[in-house]
């Protein structure tokens, strides 16, 4: 498919910016949690386990900022070219993988924070603000459900940001539609 004759409509300057940190956060959050499991305990594996529940409520709170903003401000629509030439298989595919991401945005830092107080270690957001525990103390629970779950919902978020990605690289360098200019920053 040639370029759109059209330019498509870009996203706001909050939707760009709430993309990108989120973006950010949740991949070093990921490669964190990933490295940080096997390691030994010590102080490092500490202060990354500190960093990464760190990490975990702000993903939350920016993922609910990041929800309230898409409700009050409509995403710009896909150009009538583009939608025209995606199959319905892959426009029902995006419309998932965007339903999915934002879901799993709020259940991997929930399902990590039930873990962290399941297993009796309160969170203190940057070593300032304690949070509530958010399940009571049950370390079997947490050991044989939680743990699991967090690490569950969290490849699974990854493998969806790489569906993401692929399916932004696939419209930038197979169809060459400018959709990937939508959420770039700059202009």
């Amino acid at each position: 498919m040639a370029i759109s004759p059209t330019t498509p409509a870009r996203f706001g300057t909050v939707a760009i910016a709430f993309h990108w940190l989120l973006a950010l956060a949740i991949t070093g959050s990921f490669c964190v949690g990933v490295y940080m499991s096997d390691l030994a305990f010590s102080p490092t594996r500490l202060k990354l386990y500190n960093w990464h529940k760190w990490a975990g409520v702000t993903i939350l709170a920016l993922s609910a900022a990041r929800l309230l903003w898409r409700l009050s401000h409509r995403p710009p629509a896909l150009p009538a070219d583009v939608l025209a030439a995606m199959p319905g298989w892959q426009q029902r595919a995006h419309r998932l993988t965007l339903v999915a991401m934002y879901g799993l945005f709020f259940a991997v830092p929930l399902a990590g924070w039930a873990y962290s107080s399941a297993m009796g270690f309160s969170i203190v957001w940057f070593g300032v603000l304690p949070l509530p525990d958010f399940v009571p103390l049950n370390k079997p629970l947490a050991e044989a459900l939680l743990k699991p779950l967090h690490a569950t919902l969290a490849f699974s978020l990854a493998a969806l940001v790489l569906l993401h990605v692929a399916g932004a690289l696939k419209h930038q360098f197979i169809d060459h539609d400018g959709l990937l200019r939508r959420m770039w920053p700059g202009r």
